[in-house]
């Protein structure tokens, strides 16, 4: 019994432990002004080697356009459990998009990259329309977007 209570209580502990690792980053996506429908956007994280690592939001409720959000389209397979629970309105023209997603304190100053494609429908597709490097110093500037968004920052 005694065996039972310590393993229930080791395997609390690092559950707790892992949890608080684990860091509350608002991530804020404000896209340019154009006329046309709404924007899909992928807001995800990649590796240090620009390698796909999970999704944080999915802006946009038909999956079947997600194929047109290219790079993540390509990490994440496109399947559902990649988004499932983390997906929202498409973002209008001059609108912003503020999500909150836990990252782990391990990623932070690793080099890992907050990453946002974008397509509209009838108009281009944004392979990687802006990204950011996830550090400590980073948080609270803006950086401009290529295509659709205007800027992305996180804060920490």
């Amino acid at each position: 019994m005694n065996k039972l209570f310590t393993i229930v209580g080791l395997s609390l502990g690092l559950c707790l432990s892992a949890a608080a690792q684990a860091r509350e980053v608002t991530i804020t996506t404000t896209l340019n002004t154009y006329r046309g429908n709404a924007a899909y956007l992928a807001i995800y994280l990649t590796n240090p080697d620009g390698k796909y690592e999970r999704t944080l939001w999915v802006a946009g409720k038909k999956s079947k356009y997600y194929k047109h959000l290219l790079d993540w389209a390509r990490g994440s397979g496109v399947r559902a459990t990649e988004y499932e629970g983390m997906t929202g309105a498409s973002v209008s023209g001059g609108d912003s998009l503020t999500i909150k997603a836990d990252i782990d304190d391990a990623l932070i100053d690793a080099g890992y990259l907050i990453r946002v494609d974008s397509a509209v429908e009838d108009k281009r597709e944004n392979r990687i329309d802006a990204e950011v490097t996830l550090t400590t110093s980073g948080a609270g500037t803006p950086v401009s977007g290529r295509g659709y968004v205007n800027t992305l920052s996180y804060s920490l």
